[in-house]
């Protein structure tokens, strides 16, 4: 199908229920979502993720993404590259992560294997081509530091940096090397001008939009439990913000997309 409506660029289907999927799905075709992605967070569980892409249909897109988060690397076995590369080989995986580095979270012993980890993940995004989602909190440094590193010393990769809440200089520096940024419900929080800030000098064909759900819903549904279909309540922020009418931001978000994600066009 020919899609004009929004893609949630990011989302965790595996915290629904079985019985509980249906509904949800149902409820973000009628908020005006066509297609998502269930994001990985656990290698161990790449099978899970695949299993939830089954659920696309005609009229609402499913992919999935497989990789190891941040928070679980202690936990996970570190992947080499082509065991990544070779779980994704599959049409239902559209991306990899989400990886890279979470300060908040990750004590000062983990945060090497966290380091460590991203650039497997790197490595596999580059060989494939396969876009890397990608997490960072109270990491700017070092989160730019790598991204240019791995960059200039082998070569540019994909990659999309979500969920942004980062401060201008990563945005800029991301942007710089071809990177996406991908804006969730944070951005209508009323004590984040500064990531709106950020949301309305994104170039327009750098720019997503996503969930995180079931975390972070954004205004008037603050403090419920997010779903894909609440995508279209950041996406009427955003579009504002830029000065745009809704349809044309939806257009513009899933065209940006499917460039960068190419194995779900």
């Amino acid at each position: 199908m020919t899609r004009t409506g929004l893609t949630d660029s990011h989302c965790h289907l595996d915290h629904f229920s079985d019985e509980e999927l249906p509904e949800v799905l149902t409820r973000a075709r009628e908020a005006g979502v066509d297609g998502m992605v269930t994001i990985g967070t656990r290698l161990s569980h790449a099978a899970r993720q695949k299993k939830l892409a089954e659920l696309d249909r005609p009229d609402l897109r499913v992919w999935c993404s497989i990789g190891t988060h941040p928070d679980h690397v202690a936990e996970e076995t570190l992947p080499d590259a082509a065991t990544l590369i070779a779980m994704a080989d599959d049409p239902r995986v559209v991306g990899l992560g989400e990886s890279g580095l979470d300060y908040f979270h990750g004590q000062e012993d983990v945060r090497p294997l966290q380091q460590e980890s991203f650039r497997v993940h790197i490595d596999a995004a580059r060989q494939t081509g396969l876009p890397l989602v990608i997490h960072t909190r109270e990491a700017d440094d070092d989160m730019l530091a790598i991204l240019r590193d791995e960059t200039e010393r082998n070569g540019a990769f994909p990659f999309l940096i979500h969920c942004f809440s980062s401060g201008p200089e990563l945005a800029r520096g991301a942007l710089e090397l071809g990177g996406y940024i991908s804006f969730s419900g944070i951005a209508t929080f009323n004590r984040a001008q500064s990531v709106r800030d950020v949301a309305r000098d994104v170039p327009a064909d750098r720019l997503l939009v996503e969930t995180d759900s079931p975390y972070l819903a954004p205004v008037p549904r603050r403090g419920k439990r997010n779903e894909p279909g609440y995508v279209a309540y950041t996406a009427r922020v955003l579009a504002e913000l830029r000065g745009m009418e809704d349809a044309a931001f939806a257009e513009m978000t899933t065209r940006n997309f499917t460039r960068l994600f190419s194995r779900a066009a």
